[in-house]
């Protein structure tokens, strides 16, 4: 394993990092363990959260500086990348924001005897976090923000091909005031994550990633008795029952699919039609699509950039392929130069087929057209994923029958691109377990304590 910034438009590897020997890795865990047991026991809420703030603010400060890395690491076009460090950094403010009620005492209410009950929320201790490249800034501070209110150290495992980010955020950390083993950057092998999560000072581990990693962390975790919170892969749905705008539900849609590349776990992928407006959305979809032009994500204005790797883009080719070869229609795109892959429409996806239930990860679409409500909501949950999904109805009491019939941890009704640091994100089935974001993801990684008093 080697990390390195390889710049994914011109394939050049701009600098490698080592990786983190057995014994500094020892003296990492360490590190964190002290932190804990001194800075975490002695320092407030409010002191936390301070230099959380602060963390949120020198990431504004340095937004520019920041975007220009990762579009250095993973391609994301500029302007999509100094937005993700500004949400990073409203997310390092929400916590900031909230830190004492999300840790307040919760009063419970007896049913019999006298005296009183209550919750007491208090740190668990150093906890592993191990980050995907997709979105270097905005997953940490997922995981890093409330953990750090709470009083949690962290050792963080950032992906491979962002060693340049991990080592700016860690910068971070330590200029924003916090003491040395708050927050710890390792530069850590696959062999040595099993170390770490063995070890009887680490507490829990929270990944974000594939399928085939979140399985090899929760069997190492589940060994050694270790609380584990999973982000994984999805194949949301974007279900369309009716428009009043069908220009504008388009212009979501292409939004939805071909963000960040295409390479968000929570990116519509399926696009589920009813009868009646099948024929127009594809038509007008597969014109947005193809108008998508590529370009150097560098620059200003940019809407699709390279693929994150070459590895990336010929996994993608290749399922493309496949999914034609078992009966697909190739309706638009389908095209490689380079580590760029063309914005890609594929209709008559077959049940049984490889692409029916994969994952697409880059500008991928599948338009499936369905009968009604019914078909929809089935086909929509015919997946072995369950994370996101996104429906557009101009009838309200629809939209809440969809929500509830579809089997995923997040529904939108309506709009796209709608995260935000309160609400929660996370699935189920495949895509994981636990939520990050929003006061759920202050409760994972906490001891709630009940005290009865007498």
């Amino acid at each position: 394993m080697s990390y390195a910034v390889t710049d994914p438009l011109t394939g050049e590897i701009v600098k490698t990092y080592a990786t983190i020997s057995d014994a500094d890795l020892q003296s990492a865990i360490a590190s964190a363990h002290d932190a804990f047991r001194t800075w975490s026991k002695s320092s407030t809420v409010a002191e936390r959260a301070a230099l959380i703030r602060r963390v949120g603010e020198l990431h504004n400060e340095r937004a520019q500086e920041l975007g220009e890395i990762i579009v250095r690491e993973m391609g994301k076009p500029i302007e999509q990348a100094v937005g993700e460090v500004e949400f990073a950094a409203a997310i390092y403010e929400y916590y900031a924001d909230n830190a004492e009620s999300l840790m307040a005492d919760e009063k419970i209410d007896l049913l019999a005897g006298e005296g009183s009950a209550f919750i007491r929320r208090s740190a668990l201790g150093v906890l592993l976090g191990i980050m995907p490249w997709n979105f270097p800034y905005y997953q940490v501070a997922r995981f890093a923000g409330p953990n750090l209110v709470i009083g949690n150290t962290i050792l963080l495992k950032h992906a491979e091909q962002c060693p340049e980010s991990a080592a700016a955020m860690e910068q971070i950390f330590r200029d924003a005031g916090f003491p040395a083993g708050a927050y710890v950057n390792v530069y850590a092998s696959h062999e040595q994550i099993e170390t770490v999560i063995a070890d009887p000072r680490v507490q829990g581990v929270s990944l974000t990633g594939s399928e085939r990693a979140g399985a090899a962390v929760a069997e190492i975790a589940g060994r050694y008795l270790k609380k584990v919170v999973l982000e994984l892969g999805g194949s949301d749905p974007f279900i369309l029952l009716s428009t009043d705008d069908l220009d504008a539900t388009v212009e979501s849609a292409v939004l939805a699919r071909v963000d960040n590349n295409g390479q968000a776990c929570n990116a519509a992928k399926r696009f589920i039609v009813v009868d009646d407006l099948y024929d127009a959305f594809l038509e007008k979809f597969t014109a947005a699509m193809n108008a998508i032009a590529e370009g150097d994500p560098k620059q200003e204005g940019t809407a699709l950039g390279p693929l994150s790797s070459a590895r990336a883009a010929e996994i993608l080719s290749e399922q493309v392929a496949r999914a034609v070869a078992q009966g697909a229609t190739l309706h638009a795109g389908g095209s490689r130069n380079g580590n760029f892959y063309s914005a890609t429409i594929l209709t008559d996806v077959q049940p049984g087929s490889d692409a029916f239930h994969e994952e697409f990860f880059g500008p991928v679409a599948q338009v499936f057209r369905v009968a009604d409500e019914d078909a929809a909501v089935a086909l929509a949950n015919d997946t072995p994923f369950g994370l996101g999904s996104y429906v557009f109805t101009t009838d309200a009491e629809q939209a809440l029958r969809v929500a509830d019939g579809i089997e995923a941890g997040m529904v939108f009704v309506n709009v796209v691109a709608a995260d935000g640091a309160e609400l929660p994100f996370g699935g189920v089935k495949r895509s994981g377990s636990g939520r990050e974001l929003g006061r759920f993801g202050a409760d994972e990684f906490v001891n709630k304590k009940m005290i009865r008093i007498g």
